[in-house]
């Protein structure tokens, strides 16, 4: 196993320290999983570098590059990047099993314009992905840490903010959704107040799920239970 690093912040979504946030552990992989990571990593799989890496070289081409933080067992990433093969994709995960079964997906779905990561994503946006080379970055359903206390631990804050504008090019947008309407909020105070990008709701804060965006089984069952999802969608434009 080994440790890895992210960052924590307070309340105010001042920067306090590097802290130790998620275990790359191993977990239980099924026999289907197991095997794609064998046959599918050496070609699909990016190793986390201390420099930046040429995503052109990686892709073999130029085509706008989405990435998704965070795609839990890779269904609707796979998804989009079967819908989209005039784009690249780029998904970071930690949970091995998670890789597994998307790496499984995409080979049966014939997907080649996506990569992935097993690795933290603050970690590889910070080292392994050059300033202004994304057009889109994806955060879907992130961890709400719900409890007041805990809010803290949420990935998004201003350093973040300030992490993803770095990343994406100037027109690039920032896409992120949650079912958690406390969340959803602080989002939008987040990103509201983050220099440097553009509100893309018409009315100011939310907006309604992109056609890019698959819907979830979970978020469909959500939507038949009365549950709420929100999506943002904030552009660079410095």
């Amino acid at each position: 196993m080994s440790e890895v690093t992210t960052a924590e912040y307070n309340e105010d979504g001042k920067y306090l320290r590097k802290v130790r946030s998620f275990v790359l552990r191993e977990g239980r992989l099924t026999k289907g999983q197991a095997q794609a990571m064998e046959q599918q990593w050496p070609t699909m799989g990016l190793e986390y570098s201390a420099e930046a890496i040429d995503l052109e070289a990686v892709f073999g081409n130029s085509s706008p590059v989405v990435l998704e933080i965070g795609f839990g067992m890779g269904a609707s990433l796979v998804e989009m990047a079967k819908a989209a093969p005039e784009q690249n994709f780029i998904g970071i995960e930690v949970h091995k099993p998670g890789v597994g079964a998307c790496l499984a997906d995409a080979a049966a779905a014939n997907v080649t314009n996506l990569k992935v990561f097993h690795h933290d994503a603050v970690e590889v946006l910070e080292q392994t992905i050059a300033d202004a080379s994304l057009d889109r970055v994806q955060l879907f359903f992130p961890d709400p840490w719900h409890k007041k206390r805990h809010h803290k631990r949420r990935i998004v804050q201003p350093e973040f903010a300030e992490l993803i504008k770095r990343k994406l090019k100037v027109g690039g947008v920032f896409h992120l959704a949650t079912d958690w309407e406390n969340y959803s909020e602080h989002m939008l105070e987040v990103m509201s107040a983050a220099p440097g990008y553009k509100n893309l709701s018409t009315t100011g804060d939310f907006v309604e799920r992109p056609e890019h965006r698959p819907l979830t089984k979970f978020e469909a069952r959500g939507h038949r239970l009365g549950h709420g999802v929100w999506d943002l969608m904030f552009e660079r434009t410095e």
